[in-house]
C-alpha cells in the first residue's frame, strides 16, 4: 500500500522539542501539498501546519510561533519541527500527502508531551 511513512515522535517534557519527519511515497512533483494533522484521544483530527508545492506554509492557531513545517525536495521528505511543547500537544500525528485524483496518509506516529 501507498502511503507517506512519519517517524520521530516520542515522549518529551513541556518546553521540550521534536521534529517529525515525514517520507513522502512517489515522486515530488506528483504532489500538490503535504500536511501534518493530529488526534488526541477523545477529538477529532485536526490540521496543525500544510505546505504546498510552491512552499507556502499554513499553521493551526494553536502551534503559530511554535511549529514549523519545511521541506526536503532532495529527500522527497517533509519536517514538523515543534517546539515549546505543551502537554496538550499530546496526539498522534499523521502525514497527509496529496496529489492529482488522491491523498494518502501515513499510518501515525505518537507525540506525548508530559513531565
Amino acid at each position: 500500500q501507498v502511503q507517506p511513512v512519519e517517524s520521530g515522535g516520542g515522549l518529551v517534557r513541556p518546553g521540550g522539542s521534536l521534529r517529525l519527519s515525514c517520507a513522502a511515497s512517489g515522486s515530488i512533483f506528483s504532489i500538490d501539498f503535504m500536511g501534518w494533522y493530529r488526534q488526541a484521544p477523545g477529538k477529532q483530527r485536526e490540521l496543525v501546519a500544510t505546505i504546498t508545492r510552491g512552499g507556502n506554509t499554513n499553521y493551526a492557531d494553536s502551534v503559530k510561533g511554535r511549529f514549523t513545517i519545511s521541506r526536503d525536495n532532495a529527500k522527497n521528505t517533509v519536517y514538523l519541527q515543534m517546539n515549546t511543547l505543551k502537554p496538550e500537544d499530546t496526539a498522534v500525528y499523521y502525514c497527509k500527502q496529496v496529489g492529482p485524483g488522491y491523498a494518502y496518509w501515513g499510518q501515525g506516529t505518537q507525540v506525548t508531551v508530559s513531565s
